[in-house]
């Protein structure tokens, strides 16, 4: 059961809770490395804030429409060996058709990393 748009709707608002949980962990004025990791990965929830939020307002509620499947998704499938050295076993990425191991992503330059529709087409 995926819940249909409603489902997603109801994410959207899981969503917009953790990101607060953020914030507020970086107000608390962590140390620096920690601070930098949280920006980072702010930023990538950001964007999946924003591609959910678009999503809902689309209507998207079917695992089959293209605005999903062309998301980058993680999966665990524990039925699935893992290649040595990519990293954890049964963790998955798959886009449109494609699916392979997780093999761990660098972020690169983390203060100046930004997502936007143009760079979510070199994942395809």
């Amino acid at each position: 059961n995926t819940g249909g748009n409603e489902g997603l709707k109801k994410y959207y608002q899981k969503m917009l809770a953790q990101l607060q949980d953020l914030v507020d962990i970086v107000r608390s004025n962590p140390p620096f490395l920690i601070s930098m990791t949280l920006g980072a990965l702010m930023v990538i929830d950001v964007h999946a804030r924003d591609v959910t939020l678009k999503m809902c307002e689309d209507g998207i509620d079917n695992v089959n429409d293209f605005s999903w499947v062309s998301q980058l998704r993680y999966y665990w499938d524990n039925d699935r060996e893992d290649l040595p050295g990519l990293g954890t076993p049964g963790f998955i990425v798959r886009q449109v058709q494609a699916s392979f191991p997780y093999g761990m992503e660098y972020l690169g330059n983390t203060p100046r990393l930004v997502i936007t529709p143009l760079t979510d087409r070199c994942y395809i």
